[in-house]
């Protein structure tokens, strides 16, 4: 049977359950907003990480179209860091992930770190990130960092087009592949942020792609048969 188009009124109320739900969460210090399936976060939070879990969490509620996170980090005392504390810690969690090249650096400034450096994958990008997500008194993230591949761009469009037919073909029918040189541009929709993420995955994965522009949407639920 296929799911039932909600109403904002409703899927304003499932996400507002589903923040509850998250056990990483004090969800009483977010607000929701939703309009045509568009989805704003507003509030405050305790943590960086907590920023990230706010916003899985509304992706896995049924008919959210779109995300927009507005929320600060208001760091609690016993999590309050200098930002001489913060590089030490920084350092060390850059220099113990394996996925992390030498080549990447960290500047901070009052909780806000801002990493910089050039890497050959994006995953080596996203890793620097989220392998500093958790400390202790970080703010905010600007992720610098920049992409230099050691290969050149070849037949990108049907690599990526291979690769959604081996991982989603349910959902790679209707995604299209756009490439201009180093750049990627995904348009159509998908079933879920999963496929999306999917999708994206699929794209990064090809050497010398340096930028992937994600145009997707998340597909309408079919309206139910009268009588289902």
């Amino acid at each position: 049977m296929t799911a039932m188009t909600k109403t904002d009124a409703l899927l304003k109320f499932d996400i507002e359950s589903e923040l509850m739900w998250e056990p990483r969460l004090n969800a009483t210090q977010i607000a929701v907003a939703v309009a045509d399936g568009a989805v704003s976060l507003h509030g405050v939070v305790d943590t960086y990480a907590q920023k990230w879990a706010a916003e899985d969490a509304a992706k896995r509620v049924t008919g959210v179209r779109s995300i927009v996170e507005h929320l600060a980090v208001e760091v609690l005392p016993h999590h309050t860091r200098t930002d001489a504390e913060l590089a030490v810690a920084i350092a060390r969690s850059l220099e113990w992930d394996v996925l992390i090249p030498k080549t990447i650096t960290a500047a901070v400034h009052e909780g806000v770190v801002t990493l910089h450096g050039q890497v050959t994958w994006n995953f080596q990008r996203t890793s620097a990130e989220r392998s500093i997500a958790r400390l202790a008194g970080i703010v905010s993230v600007v992720n610098e960092i920049t992409l230099s591949p050691e290969v050149s761009v070849g037949d990108v469009k049907e690599k990526i087009e291979t690769a959604l037919r081996r991982q989603a073909a349910a959902d790679g029918e209707a995604i299209h592949v756009g490439t201009s040189g180093n750049l990627v541009t995904l348009t159509g929709h998908a079933a879920s942020w999963g496929a999306i993420r999917d999708a994206r995955n699929a794209a990064w994965a090809v050497p010398g792609v340096t930028q992937v522009v994600d145009q997707l949407s998340i597909a309408s639920p079919a309206p139910r048969p009268p009588g289902s």
